[in-house]
């Protein structure tokens, strides 16, 4: 889309908890770095009866309170709040939102971004009333936050709501792994060195595992996430477009319709797991009482204080059905009251077909590729090599990592995910945001899993509390001679 940088970035929801833990953090870390265009305004709404000032008083106490003294001053935070503007609005209001709308018409001098940091049954009526207000269209551009509807139904629902009004290219579905540094190394490892790509293939990968693993429970999200579960929360978003990174095909440039052409013939070449596979392909579990990190914590029933049967672990064994990637296991798990929080792509490859140092000693490691996404962000290449020392055995040899830590390499700033997004947005690149196709893919394949369990009456299995999930999770990787990386 050729597009002129943001005028006017309106955010809905500008009072909540995500605009105060990343949202203005990380347009106070773009004011830092003068990457904010010089004339671009901020207008905040909600349901708050504040006025401007409170607005910027609110903006103020929670950047001293989310971003360490170190990277804040006064001054870049002056800038800021200059910037920022404050319109109250209730969305099932009509005469607030036509404050609200009058309040954009005089601010704007420009393209608009409009971030909708709201409930997502909020969507199709904001943009219906920004549209109908005459908001809408050219030199308009909307975000939208996960998650997009629950199923595949409501997701389509939610994207023909948004449709009446806003063109897809328009449309900037946030998913925001894919903002995070590592995520987008993981294109430049693959796409900017000519070492890893003749061997990204079957021929040379034995099998993939992404893990997304938190220690958290779900902390104050109960209801929400209730209705949810790991699967719905967690993989059909996060996860599977991690899967897309690790096994697209090269586009032809890096721009939106090339790289997101080639994401979405990977979902569209994911193998169906329905009620027949369900048992053997997927494990699912809920969090008992136990302890995380030496710490005691209730299990998930407790924190609810209710009974329920939602998952808070799924792991599940993936294929793509495709020339590049015929036979290869993608193992994807994620869960909550998990022993450590990571995010990581593991791939390992296959073995060497036969080993010229047997001598008695340790058998020989396949090698193996680590991609650190969080805490801290490294790359770890697992090759075998030969023990120092004598032996009358012959040469010994032992696995050792070549280790990248980009922080030490590069010793910068571990940047919020949404600086780049909201940086992409304002300048209007969709390359790192999920189109409409994507996203109804990845629920179109969601669905047939989460139907296949209830068919056949699954529940989630217990686990205590700081362990990787129920017993069965590590037998859905055993029986085809695997094993998870811990």
């Amino acid at each position: 889309m050729n597009a002129a940088p943001a005028s006017l970035l309106t955010i809905f929801g500008a009072t909540g908890d995500l605009a105060q833990r990343m949202l203005l953090p990380s347009l106070l870390a773009l004011e830092g770095e003068g990457l904010l265009p010089p004339a671009l305004r901020i207008l905040g709404t909600a349901r708050s009866a504040l006025d401007a000032d409170g607005f910027r008083a609110l903006v103020a106490e929670a950047i001293a309170r989310h971003v360490p003294a170190t990277e804040r001053n006064d001054a870049t935070l002056a800038t800021l709040l200059q910037r920022l503007h404050y319109q109250p609005a209730s969305l099932d209001d009509a005469d607030s939102l036509r404050a609200l709308c009058d309040t954009i018409t005089g601010l704007r001098d420009g393209d608009v971004v409009y971030h909708l940091s709201t409930a997502p049954r909020w969507y199709a009526p904001i943009c219906e009333a920004l549209g109908a207000h005459g908001l809408g269209g050219a030199g308009t551009r909307v975000m939208l936050e996960k998650p997009l509807g629950h199923d595949l139904a409501s997701a389509i629902a939610i994207n023909d709501g948004v449709a009446r009004v806003f063109d897809e290219e328009r449309v900037f579905r946030v998913d925001h792994y894919l903002g995070k540094e590592g995520v987008q190394n993981l294109l430049a490892l693959r796409f900017g060195n000519a070492l890893f790509e003749p061997l990204w293939n079957a021929r040379h990968i034995e099998q993939v595992q992404i893990t997304v693993a938190e220690t958290v429970g779900v902390e104050g999200r109960g209801d929400y996430y209730d209705a949810s579960g790991a699967l719905r929360d967690m993989l059909q978003n996060h996860l599977l477009q991690l899967l897309c990174l690790v096994a697209i095909e090269p586009p032809s440039q890096f721009e939106p319709t090339a790289v997101r052409n080639e994401k979405i013939k990977v979902l569209r070449s994911l193998r169906a797991i329905g009620r027949e596979q369900v048992a053997t392909e997927t494990v699912i579990g809920q969090y008992g009482a136990g302890a995380v990190g030496g710490v005691a914590v209730p299990g998930y029933r407790d924190e609810l204080q209710r009974p329920s049967d939602t998952e808070t672990f799924v792991a599940l064994r993936a294929h793509i059905d495709n020339w590049r990637w015929k036979g290869v296991p993608f193992y994807l798990r994620t869960g909550k009251r998990l022993p450590q929080r990571c995010t990581e792509i593991y791939l390992q490859f296959r073995s060497v077909p036969h080993s010229i140092f047997d001598h008695g000693g340790a058998p020989l490691q396949p090698n193996a590729l680590l991609i650190r996404l969080q805490p801290e962000e490294r790359i770890e290449l697992r090759m075998m090599h030969k023990t120092p020392g004598l032996d009358r055995a012959g040469l010994q040899l032992s696995q050792v990592a070549l280790d990248l830590d980009t922080q030490e390499q590069f010793a910068h700033r571990r940047r919020l995910a949404y600086e780049r997004l909201y940086l992409d947005a304002i300048e209007g690149n969709g390359t790192l945001f999920v189109r409409r196709d994507e996203t109804e893919a990845a629920w179109q394949w969601v669905d047939a899993i989460h139907h296949g369990w209830r068919a056949n009456g699954m529940v989630p299995k217990p686990y205590p509390a700081g362990t990787w999930g129920p017993g069965s999770a590590v037998t859905l990787t055993d029986r085809h001679g695997h094993a998870w990386r811990e």
